[in-house]
């Protein structure tokens, strides 16, 4: 973690924050006393005020400009407290400088507040693990664990690493990581992540990812990379802060010319220093960044924010994006038997299975009805065919067609159209056998995320329009397009035909978003105006080339992503003009004289205060309700009578 968040950066995010209060509340205290000095008081106080916080605004001004030659705010801003200070104004010299440093105060408190949520991850890696070997347990560096070590846990203990559980149960509270407000139940085979707690019970596992590979450092090196340097609208506003220091010069000496009068051309520069202009941009992007953190994102480039309030399409990937990415029970069809007593028989044959569809039918079954109660013997693996078991003395196979025709076993017309009807739906079949004759079949589809179709609406609903890509059948496809209220969607798509739907979109000028989690999706992510990768499930190479990041896999929060961007820009555009009419405001008053140094002062610094409070309201915007949610759930699996009836 060290060579993640060093010292220097803690002292910047949290020493910084404090120092500058402290100095801001003293400085402040100083120009009080000036104000109302009597003048029996030889020492002006606001001396205090110059030297305080004037100081370092003037120095940073002559090293950038002497080093870089970068003319920035600060140049404008130290000439400014110099002219004022020769000409005499100090209270107008402290003035400036303590609100100077009051704006950078709220600045970096603001995106303090913004980090505050993401910064946690950095809090959450575990320092030290458990480590099994020679019968013994060792207590020892989190970064000594290696990759195939078997490491315990104890209850209320944090998982050092991502591992397999291989002996115990136990429940882990996984909300860090995923959002889940409940804790998660976890046994044997089950995978369990760095940074999550175990709640209750003690248990075994396998070292999987370590070091920089476990997820919460992957979330940490994600957290690092969200800068809002590199966001575009900021560079804008730097180029305008140079433009508008040239500008508050000529005038100045214009003025100063024409009128003989230097107090006015002091008071312009003042006046127009561009302090609103550079500081209120940064902000909103931080606060918008903080903000969607809260909802499960993490922005990885600065100005991915604002890309994505110019999308007007969004493209889905369908495996593990709107759908849950796992083979799930949905459907049981009995022939000889009731689906009850079929899903039972296959549940307890597939209940020592490897195979991902034979592991799915065991594990929705003991998650819908619990355990099985069958006693189970004899139980054989076919490779690439399927299971056979004696359960309760019956004989069952449980496989795939070719397994019962080797047997022969013969399925029958209706099972075979049956069968057809659901491979069309895009369901994966398993064939069922009960003492040498054809059974039933239970048919397992990638299930859909019950926020799947809200989140398609309330898309529509914001002027975005969703679309489905996926490498399923067209019919697959359909279905699973209009389970979710997508009319645009397109079948059988290899990552190549992703990748030009992309680029074709993006060479007709229509700016659009990807969201996808697997190694196939990354080309198209990353050609997107913006790429939105699923953290929780997606492939590193997804994550890496995107420039969001869904960290819980929650897609319902994707509309409230981008009503924020589009809000951000709204308040980054306000800002800009706000700050720019402000300014012009004050330099018209000042060429006139209206304005003094001090006067011009709280004038333009207000303004600076004005627009970055703006910004951060930011942080806690949320998007209106847009009509009633539609309910949605994990589909179980549906009998043939429930199907007809």
């Amino acid at each position: 973690m060290h060579r993640l968040i060093t010292q220097a950066e803690k002292a910047l995010s949290l020493g910084g924050v404090k120092k500058d209060a402290a100095l801001v509340i003293i400085a402040g205290t100083a120009l009080i006393f000036s104000f109302f000095r009597p003048s029996s008081v030889p020492f002006d106080p606001a001396w205090i005020a110059i030297l305080l916080c004037g100081t370092p605004i003037v120095i940073e001004a002559v090293i950038g400009l002497v080093t870089e030659f970068d003319v920035t705010a600060d140049v404008l801003v130290a000439c400014a407290l110099i002219a004022s200070v020769c000409i005499g104004e100090t209270f107008a010299a402290g003035e400036v400088a303590v609100i100077m440093r009051l704006g950078g105060l709220l600045e970096n408190m603001t995106v303090a507040r913004a980090r505050a949520g993401i910064e946690k991850l950095v809090k959450l890696t575990p320092t030290t693990a458990r480590r099994l070997e020679d019968g013994g347990e060792t207590v020892i560096n989190a970064g000594e664990v290696r990759v195939g070590d078997i490491l315990s846990v104890r209850p209320g203990e944090t998982v050092a690493v991502d591992g397999v559980i291989l002996r115990g149960e136990t429940s882990v509270n996984q909300a860090v990581m995923t959002g889940e407000s409940l804790p998660v139940d976890k046994t044997v085979g089950d995978e369990v992540f760095s940074g999550t707690v175990n709640q209750y019970g003690a248990f075994e596992m396998r070292a999987a990812k370590v070091g920089e590979d476990s997820s919460v450092q992957r979330m940490i090196r994600l957290v690092q990379s969200a800068d809002a340097d590199k966001a575009k609208i900021v560079s804008l506003a730097d180029r305008w802060a140079v433009w508008i220091v040239l500008i508050a010069f000529s005038t100045a000496l214009i003025t100063w010319f024409v009128t003989g009068e230097i107090l006015r051309a002091v008071t312009i520069l003042v006046v127009f220093c561009p302090c609103a202009l550079v500081l209120a941009t940064p902000t909103a992007i931080m606060a918008g960044i903080g903000n969607v953190t809260r909802h499960g994102f993490l922005v990885r480039e600065g100005d991915a924010l604002e890309r994505l309030a110019r999308v007007s399409r969004v493209a889905f990937d369908k495996t593990g994006t709107l759908t849950h990415g796992k083979p799930a029970v949905t459907e049981v069809r009995g022939v000889t038997m009731s689906e009850e007593e079929l899903y039972r028989l296959a549940a307890a044959a597939e209940s020592a299975s490897e195979h991902p569809l034979g592991k799915a039918v065991a594990a929705c079954y003991q998650r819908e009805r619990g355990r099985h109660g069958a006693d189970v013997r004899d139980f054989r693996m076919i490779p690439g065919r399927g299971v056979r078991a004696e359960v309760d003395g019956r004989t069952v196979i449980a496989g795939s067609e070719t397994m019962l025709t080797e047997q022969g076993i013969a399925l029958g017309e209706t099972a075979a159209r049956q069968a057809a009807k659901s491979r069309e739906k895009g369901a994966a079949l398993v064939f069922v056998a009960v003492d040498g004759a054809f059974a039933g079949l239970i048919a397992l589809t990638d299930t859909l995320r019950p926020e799947s179709g809200t989140t398609a609406a309330r898309l529509v609903s914001l002027g975005v329009t969703p679309t489905m890509l996926t490498g399923d059948s067209e019919k697959a496809a359909a279905a699973t397009a209009a389970a979710c209220g997508i009319s645009d969607f397109r079948g059988e798509c290899l990552p190549e035909d992703k990748l030009a739907y992309i680029s074709a979109l993006r060479e007709r000028g229509e700016e659009i978003a990807m969201i996808g989690d697997g190694v196939n999706d990354a080309p198209a992510l990353k050609k997107a105006s913006v790429g939105i990768a699923m953290g929780g499930v997606g492939s590193d190479i997804a994550v890496e080339a995107a420039g969001i990041v869904l960290v819980d896999d929650e897609v319902r929060e994707l509309p409230h992503l981008f009503a924020l961007s589009r809000r951000m820009m709204f308040v980054i555009k306000g800002n800009l003009t706000f700050s720019m009419v402000l300014n012009f405001t004050a330099l018209a008053l000042a060429v006139a004289g209206v304005l003094s140094p001090v006067v011009g002062a709280l004038v333009h610094n207000a303004g600076s205060v004005f627009v970055i409070i703006n910004s951060a309201l930011l942080l806690k915007w949320k998007q209106r309700p847009n009509g009633q949610k539609r309910r949605g759930g994990v589909p179980r699996y549906r009998s043939a009578a429930a199907e007809e009836s």
